[in-house]
């Protein structure tokens, strides 16, 4: 137990959010007199995911980045797009990589304090006060990447689905992968009519993270992801033996709910539990990125961190694609087939990167015109 409990500054949760948020505190002057208390239970010592993202040219991570790619592909039952990203890469990060490196570099700094308890209440008073398994804690302003209570019985009334998925990293005997080319989704293997796909991230040419998802309103039994992927495997990669060295699996909410109520003038939510994972991707470490950048622009200008982190329009689109996808989930290969068909790459990750033009976002819903989208935009007015 740190001997003063008092923080200008707590993070809860020490993973994505919490850490980059962290690190980017560290790297500033502004923080360099605040002291600043980092908790979780977990002591983030265990690769547990994987983060994948685009971006141009070489960047911070670049160190910690454990392959990337300008190569893509997209399968459907109907055709292949083969994309080529430059000027984009689209990179990965092991989960413990990034731990280590965020917990080498903030150990360094003694303003930084990690606590490993767990967190039971928080107060929010003139001082919040955080209430864990061992201790009593407060702060000036609490960071909080925990998901709200409520989220699970609210998102019934919101337009909700899951991001869930299982994948093995397999090694082979044989050379079996193109290393140099992502299969971002394949879709000639799916469960029914439902939402779902695999996706290949080849670390070499005998080793591939191979992970079955789908983007659906309920979970599967693990049983069924497990069938899939040796499905997969066997039928489309055309590979008999292997090993796997590692399974990775997880639920990503993919929805409309608005995390960023719960925001107060001393609270700020981040992560998961902020609202930050794209609720039409699921994609996170870049949208993390950039929303931290602004809380960071936000308390060195003393207005709330939680200031302006959100983009209407774009909400508003998320909101529309996330209603076609629950009314009509044996949509989702028509709709990424026509993503990628008809705009370009470069495009799409502008788009998805909340960088596009008014110009670009018409041309893309242009691309996705049909009855299921126009009953879907007049139902989210």
């Amino acid at each position: 137990m740190t001997k003063n409990t008092h923080f200008d500054y707590i993070i809860i949760g020490n993973g994505l959010a919490g850490l980059q948020l962290a690190l980017k505190m560290n790297s500033d002057t502004f923080f360099s007199d605040k002291r600043i208390g980092l908790i979780d239970a977990s002591k983030k010592n265990e690769n547990d995911k994987t983060w994948s993202f685009w971006e141009k040219g070489p960047s911070k991570w670049d160190n910690i980045c454990y392959k990337s790619w300008q190569k893509a592909s997209v399968i459907t039952s109907r055709n292949k797009i083969n994309l080529q990203l430059s000027p984009y890469a689209y990179k990965t990060i092991k989960s413990l990589d990034f731990y280590n490196h965020a917990k080498q570099a903030l150990d360094k700094n003694d303003n930084f304090n990690f606590i490993i308890e767990h967190v039971n209440i928080v107060d929010d008073n003139t001082l919040v006060s955080i209430t864990t398994n061992k201790n009593k804690y407060t702060a000036n302003h609490v960071f909080d990447s925990r998901i709200p209570k409520t989220f699970k019985k609210e998102s019934l009334n919101n337009i909700s689905i899951i991001q869930h998925f299982k994948g093995w990293v397999i090694k082979t005997d044989a050379n079996s992968f193109d290393e140099k080319t992502i299969t971002m989704m394949d879709y000639r293997l799916k469960d029914g009519s439902q939402t779902s796909f695999t996706y290949v991230l080849p670390y070499s040419e005998t080793e591939a993270l191979v992970e079955f998802t789908y983007f659906t309103s309920a979970v599967v039994n693990e049983a069924v992801y497990d069938d899939y992927l040796k499905n997969y495997i066997k039928t489309f990669l055309k590979i008999e033996r292997y090993t796997i060295l590692e399974t990775e699996k997880g639920q990503i909410p993919m929805t409309s709910f608005t995390f960023e109520k719960f925001n107060t003038k001393n609270v700020t939510k981040i992560g998961t539990g902020g609202g930050w994972v794209k609720a039409s991707t699921g994609y996170s470490f870049k949208n993390t990125e950039k929303k931290i950048t602004r809380i960071i622009k936000n308390i060195k200008a003393h207005k709330l961190p939680s200031q302006n982190l959100f983009k209407t329009r774009f909400k508003f689109y998320d909101k529309v694609f996330l209603k076609v996808l629950k009314d009509e989930n044996e949509k989702g290969e028509w709709i990424f087939e026509q993503f990628y068909n008809k705009n370009s790459i470069q495009t799409m990750f502008r788009f998805l990167d909340e960088e596009s033009t008014i110009f670009e976002e018409l041309k893309i819903m242009g691309s996705l015109f049909s009855w299921s989208f126009i009953k879907a935009f007049f139902k989210t007015l």
